[in-house]
């Protein structure tokens, strides 16, 4: 049995790969596999389930010795099962840097493609001939992934190819992409349910930069002003975020998807002290404005600077 899961908190993409690929693996290349989760999906994923009428897929909190995986979203192991090391990868299919830390016993099955959605490469490596015949729950969830991924086109990681791929999907399905992605983004906005603690993490990934310990959380919003009037009591959670998830700092980026830009919690003045250095801003304030940022993957990883960290 092939387990195929992407990163923790699992987003949209990272919840739709893993059961497209699983559905691939099986139902063309004839192997036994399933898609698995390395945690709760966030509320735009849920929604994408429930409209295809697809199953949550298991969670599991680690992998054993042995485990035939293939890892999807993500090249990051700080991202990945601790036992990661122990299991035999089969194969990877991703869209971010190369992160390196990653071995095998075996060479592998290796895709990183500079494109917006891990989706949109699973659509390539299948064909046309397989894409023409897939189920229609697999083209909406493939569609769902490229959508949230390019915030509906609007992020600077889409490509020409990203949006072609969605476009041909949504019209096989007959799905209007603007209304569907209203509806999607309208479901990843509700934070009502929530904790603060919670809130900060349900799209935040691990990364190690210049020797230091950084989580990197985004909230994807329709309605920006529902996360920024809990202010008060997010920046006190980032504080204590920190020590519990065993980094430095937690960045927390309030994204804006109709305005295109992003709001900056500042808990401390480590974090405004990045802001400063990483996008050349500054502020006194507990927020820090960031016109036209919108994607970490593009505009946030690779500007981070942490020269003057202390």
């Amino acid at each position: 049995m092939i387990k195929v899961f992407g990163h923790k908190s699992p987003d949209t993409d990272s919840t739709g790969s893993p059961i497209i690929w699983s559905w691939y693996l099986n139902n063309v290349k004839g192997l036994v596999s399933k898609a698995v989760l390395q945690g709760d999906p966030n509320n735009e994923a849920k929604f994408v389930l429930h409209r295809w009428g697809l199953q949550k897929p298991e969670i599991i909190k680690d992998v054993s010795d042995d485990d035939d995986v293939v890892i999807v979203d993500t090249n990051n192991v700080t991202e990945l099962p601790s036992n990661i090391g122990n299991a035999n990868i089969i194969g990877l299919i991703d869209h971010h840097l190369l992160q390196g830390g990653l071995s095998t016993s075996t060479p592998i099955d290796i895709t990183i493609r500079p494109l917006a959605c891990t989706a949109t490469i699973m659509i390539d490596l299948m064909g046309r001939e397989t894409v023409a015949n897939l189920p229609k729950e697999i083209k909406g969830l493939a569609l769902s992934c490229i959508l949230s991924d390019t915030l509906e086109f609007r992020s600077p990681t889409t490509t020409e190819h990203d949006q072609q791929v969605a476009e041909d999907l949504a019209r096989d399905l007959g799905i209007n992409i603007p209304d569907y992605a209203a509806e999607m983004f309208a479901a990843k906005s509700d934070v009502s349910m929530f904790t603060d603690d919670q809130l900060i993490m349900i799209d935040s990934k691990r990364y190690d930069l210049g020797g230091k310990k950084l989580r990197i959380s985004v909230m994807e919003t329709t309605t920006p002003s529902q996360v920024l009037e809990r202010r008060d009591s997010l920046l006190a959670s980032l504080k204590v975020g920190a020590e519990r998830e065993e980094v430095d700092v937690i960045l927390f980026f309030v994204v804006d998807i109709l305005n295109g830009n992003s709001t900056l919690l500042v808990p401390n003045d480590l974090v405004r002290t990045i802001a400063e250095n990483s996008f050349g801003v500054q502020g006194e304030g507990p927020t820090i404005e960031l016109p036209g940022i919108v994607s970490r993957k593009k505009q946030i990883i690779p500007n981070l600077k942490i020269q003057n960290f202390s």
